[in-house]
């Protein structure tokens, strides 16, 4: 058994697309009709098999879920980085609004950043 395939809800598909895309620097993977929404995933371009789905939060549940994680400042999902301050500062030329700094935090560097489609992230790198 292995993960192929984990979700985020968002609030706007075609906005996603561009984020994750266009700011966050993945690839859009696969993307076609699914009801009155899409079927749509991104991948890293460093390789390996697992896909994102940029899910609608369509679903009152999904929203309330999603809208509670943003107003706790729970991260919906965590990506790994290399060099934890190039990729803040390369973000930052984005203009992506981050509500955690770069912190150490045991053995590992963290930053959470906003979206804008509704989800705090946090982006890290392991140290040593």
């Amino acid at each position: 058994m292995r993960i192929n395939l984990t979700s985020i809800f968002v609030d706007d598909q075609a906005r996603a697309l561009d984020f994750y895309t266009g700011v966050l620097g993945f690839m859009k993977s696969r993307d076609f009709p699914a009801g009155e929404y899409r079927w749509l995933t991104v991948r890293s371009p460093e390789g390996g098999d697992t896909e994102l789905s940029l899910e609608p939060n369509a679903n009152p549940a999904a929203r309330t879920y999603q809208q509670a994680l943003m107003s706790q400042g729970i991260p919906a999902t965590a990506f790994q980085c290399d060099d934890l301050d190039a990729e803040v500062k390369r973000l930052r030329q984005h203009d992506v609004r981050f509500t955690m700094d770069p912190t150490t935090l045991g053995p590992v560097k963290v930053a959470i950043f906003a979206d804008t489609c509704g989800n705090l992230i946090q982006i890290y790198q392991p140290l040593g």
